[in-house]
Formats: C-alpha cells, sequence, structure tokens
C-alpha cells in the first residue's frame, strides 16, 4: 500500500471514528484528498447511506458514497452529455468492490447487530478497505481531478 492509499484509508477511518457514518467517511475523506470541492450541503448528502441506506441492510453506504465520488469526478453536467463512461465507472467500481468483499449489501458483509462494537468494527474495516479500493481505481483509470499526493490531506 502506497501513501496515497494509506492517507485516504487512514482519513475514512478517521471520520469513521469521529461518529461520521461509512458514506459520510467516505465522501469526506475524497472530497479532502482529491479537492472535490463539495460544500457541507453536498456532503450532507451522503446522510442517509449509513447502514446500507438508512439502517435497511442493503447498499453498502460506502460503496455508494465511492459512487458519488465518481460522480463528482466524472458525472454529467447537462442531461445532454452521454453518461455512458459515468455507468462504466460506476459498474466497474461496483464489481470491484463486489469482488473483494463478496457482495454489496450491508447485512451481507457485516451481519452484526447495528452499532455494537463488533457491528462498527467491521464496518471501520469496510469503510477504510472500500477508500484505499477506491484510491486504486481512481488512480488506474486516470480520473483524479488533480494528483491525490499525501499534501493534499
Amino acid at each position: 500500500m502506497d501513501s496515497e492509499q494509506m492517507d485516504v484509508k487512514q482519513l475514512a477511518g478517521q471520520h469513521f471514528r469521529e461518529g461520521y457514518n461509512c458514506a459520510e467517511a467516505v465522501l469526506r475523506s475524497f472530497n479532502a484528498a482529491l479537492d472535490l470541492g463539495l460544500g457541507d450541503d453536498a456532503l450532507r448528502l451522503a446522510a442517509g447511506f449509513g447502514g446500507g441506506i438508512g439502517h435497511s441492510g442493503c447498499v453498502c453506504g460506502a460503496l455508494a458514497a465511492s459512487i458519488m465520488v465518481l460522480g463528482a469526478l466524472q458525472g454529467r453536467r447537462s442531461n445532454e452529455e452521454n453518461r455512458d463512461e459515468a455507468y462504466r465507472l460506476s459498474q466497474g467500481f461496483h464489481d470491484r468492490f463486489s469482488g473483494s468483499f463478496g457482495g454489496t449489501c450491508c447485512r451481507a458483509l457485516n451481519p452484526h447487530p447495528f452499532e455494537t462494537r463488533e457491528h462498527l468494527r467491521g464496518c471501520l474495516k469496510i469503510t477504510g478497505r472500500t477508500a484505499e479500493l477506491l484510491m486504486d481505481y481512481i488512480r488506474e483509470n486516470g480520473i483524479a481531478k488533480k494528483d491525490p499526493g499525501p499534501q493534499s490531506l
């Protein structure tokens, strides 16, 4: 693991330990690491994705936030722009996440009751690993807005 991966992984873990959910932690970490320029109002969009969308146990919030990051980097600005690249990147990361964790559903990835010590420990690991996977994916696809070196954190 290189310093860029470690920095964003550690930052995601730090945000999670501060009380942000998995989605908020990932989005906030990449907003800082890649200078996405998302303000507080945009960052608030991740709040309901924790616990697999409001503790429903569905799509992992760290995965959902990763797709938000990819959208911030490669999303459309108007309905006249082609969405194929955004879809390709999103599907590609979904598949990488699923391959790494064996699925995408929060309840399957972390079967412990919400807010228990075991659940929080599992979420912390998933959140950090997702940040690491996403940084690799962004670098491999050459889509970072700027060089995400350690100084950007």
